[in-house]
């Protein structure tokens, strides 16, 4: 798939129905929101890039007309041995059609070639659906004069995706629209809808050129303009003011574009380069699962995982469902759950340099990359908040590392000792827990098979897989050192305070519990008793598993 270029418009496209308040807020270029994946950001439908040029070259072409000819092509053969018509969809060529076909060959040809080259890669999948519903084939090319083949396309109304659906019509239609997912830009599931659309729109219109002049408008602006013109011929309601410009031009510019892709070399289009047809299998996974980890499963690239599955906005699968279909490259499905039982995840600590510029302070770099002074100080071995210009500093953040396990070892015993347990206390939250270890919620969810991120119980143990150097251990009791300056690195403070270090003796060690191990026998390796391991511990009774770690103190 081709990347696109955002484009911006003073005005919008295409509506379904009339905006309502409570359509879904897209996220804008410069939103800041760490959910949203900026390599998934929307981007402004290129088909709204022509509306001011075609409105001008409409008003050149005076006015609007019945047919004057239909073309060839379209006569229907009644000679069985002959061939099928080349066209499926009533066309018919006047002044505004012909605006349309020399507009396409000039002024907006580059345009109109990248959305050839594009329809290679939905053909097979839109007309499938087509077909399924026993409607015309040809309006596979209404998703290109909406969107131009873009899956990610969105219009100032705030229509999104190929089929340019509104939220309102799009829930109609059996598409989710969530926080983690939109499905008007799943490229099957939102063909579907807009198949099914059409399909319900010819059925109370009875005509196609009404049809599609609802799809764009919408039905009660269509049923409007029928009443007050007491007609049902397209062209006679395009003569008076009983629909939009936008309206009215959508029909033309449907047959034109319908005229050129079906003989795009009769039009001058001879080095078109067609996209591969998109193929992809389906892979079911848990919660929260990012598509980073997805390509390592597949042995493929991260751009190829995020352009099959580009309904997910967070680049990650919904927290809120226990099983999520994604989707993969061809032939990739069986390495896929083979490995996907040994994934590993892990937070560790990375580095990224920033050069202090002149009468920048340590607290406005702090703010900026969401990191406590100390931490800051810390890493960059600082006495002093004085800052020169040009100083290089080191700035922590956190990454998620991913790894296949081999076959038969247990993500326990490989973390080792990256290995932390939290006992869910009463009212406690995976968000909260998420923030006091400064891991993603998604990766707790991942790490510890959760159906729901919001389903936990008081003493569920939570395990946690810490790189040794990851500054999530933010307190002393997750450190085995006895120096004060072992406090470990804390990415993201809220109340900004310097990390505290307990005296030695509040220190904790853990024990890593091996098989045939029990809390006596522990206790007595340790010099202590059962009981204290298990207040230490947050134990509710004394049943504990291999590969759990134990936090002890030498009594």
């Amino acid at each position: 798939m081709l990347a696109l270029a955002v484009l911006f418009l003073a005005t919008s496209c295409t509506t379904k129905q009339q905006i309502s308040s409570s359509a879904l807020d897209l996220p804008s270029a410069n939103a800041q929101s760490p959910e949203v994946d900026p390599d998934l950001e929307p981007l402004i439908s290129e088909p709204e890039i022509s509306l001011d040029q075609e409105l001008e070259a409409l008003a050149m072409t005076g006015p609007w007309e019945e047919p004057l000819v239909a073309p060839e092509e379209t006569q229907i053969c009644l000679d069985p041995d002959l061939a099928e018509p080349l066209y499926d969809f009533p066309v018919v060529v006047n002044r505004q059609v012909q605006m349309y076909l020399d507009l396409f060959q000039g002024k907006q040809r580059k345009y109109f070639a990248r959305w050839l080259g594009r329809s290679g890669h939905y053909s097979d999948l839109i007309t499938k659906e087509l077909e399924a519903a026993e409607i015309p084939r040809d309006l596979l090319y209404l998703a290109m004069i909406e969107s131009g083949f873009n899956q990610r396309a969105y219009s100032k109304s705030r229509a999104v995706g190929l089929w340019q659906f509104m939220s309102g019509t799009g829930r109609d239609y059996g598409l989710s629209v969530t926080r983690y997912v939109d499905e008007r830009r799943d490229a099957e599931k939102s063909t579907k809808a807009a198949a099914a659309y059409l399909k319900d729109l010819y059925e109370e219109f009875g005509d196609w050129y009404l049809a599609v002049a609802a799809y764009n408008g919408g039905p009660g602006t269509m049923r409007k303009a029928i009443r007050k013109s007491k007609s049902r011929d397209f062209w006679k309601i395009a003569q008076n003011r009983y629909l939009r410009m936008e309206t009215k031009r959508y029909v033309p510019k449907l047959i034109a574009a319908i005229m050129i892709a079906k003989q795009p070399e009769k039009y001058g289009f001879n080095d078109i380069i067609y996209a591969e047809p998109m193929t992809w299998e389906t892979l079911e996974v848990g919660p929260g699962l990012s598509m980073t980890a997805v390509a390592i499963l597949t042995n493929s690239s991260q751009k190829d995982i995020k352009l099959l599955n580009q309904e997910l906005r967070t680049s990650r699968t919904p927290l809120n469902q226990e099983r999520y279909l994604v989707k993969i490259p061809s032939g990739t499905k069986l390495l896929a759950q083979s490995s996907l039982p040994r994934l590993h995840s892990v937070v560790q600590t990375d580095y990224k340099t920033h050069i202090v510029k002149q009468g920048e302070t340590l607290s406005k770099i702090c703010r900026s990359y969401n990191i406590n002074t100390t931490a800051l100080l810390k890493v960059n071995k600082l006495t002093s908040r004085n800052l020169k210009p040009g100083t290089r500093l080191r700035i922590p953040y956190q990454n998620v590392a991913y790894r296949i396990l081999p076959e038969g070892m247990d993500a326990r015993i490989a973390a080792k000792d990256d290995l932390i347990l939290h006992t869910v206390e009463r009212g406690e939250t995976v968000s909260e827990i998420s923030k006091r270890y400064q891991v993603p919620a998604e990766l707790i969810v991942a790490w510890n098979g959760l159906s729901n991120m919001h389903k936990i119980a008081e003493g569920q143990q939570l395990a946690l897989f810490m790189s040794s150097t990851s500054p999530t251990r933010r307190s002393t009791a997750f450190s085995t050192s006895t120096s004060a300056e072992s406090a470990l690195l804390v990415l993201s403070d809220s109340k900004k305070k310097p990390i505290k270090v307990a005296a030695q003796k509040d220190l904790y060690t853990y024990y890593l519990v091996r098989s045939g191990d029990s809390l006596w026998t522990i206790s007595r390796k340790f010099n202590t008793s059962p009981d204290r391991i298990k207040r230490w511990n947050n134990l509710k009774s004394n049943l504990i598993h291999p590969g759990s770690k134990l936090k002890l103190k030498d009594v």
